[in-house]
């Protein structure tokens, strides 16, 4: 899987929410300050070309629309910073970020009671 920038991946959340839109609805939904419509349009253009986006003529503009589901994306990302940072040891992951965040022991346990939840 392809890699994406900040402002690449700026764009995917915005189009996954969106579903599909313009250039122009893209650029409303961004924060202030906002980017030149130009910008923008290579962004998308190089998300397509990436296999992220695609796109459908509407009149003389172009409606774009997510190719890969946010699910998918997040799972594969998620995987490769497992897979570089913590030699795929998912233990090793959540324990880091368990110390980083000064999480609680309790706080482990109501996630586990929650993954056990949604398995059933």
């Amino acid at each position: 899987m392809k890699q994406l920038t900040k402002a690449e991946e700026e764009i995917m959340q915005i189009l996954w929410e969106l579903k599909e839109g313009n250039v122009a609805a893209i650029i409303e939904e961004m924060p202030e300050p906002k980017p030149a419509y130009n910008t923008v349009s290579t962004i998308v253009r190089i998300l397509e070309t990436k296999g992220f986006v695609d796109h459908r003529q509407q009149g003389k503009g172009y409606i774009y629309f997510p190719v890969m589901e946010k699910e998918t994306y997040s799972n594969q990302s998620i995987t490769q910073l497992m897979d570089n940072y913590f030699n795929g040891s998912f233990k090793s992951m959540v324990s880091f970020f368990m110390k980083k965040n000064d999480m609680k022991t309790s706080d482990l346990e109501a996630i586990l009671k929650e993954i056990n939840k949604d398995k059933e």
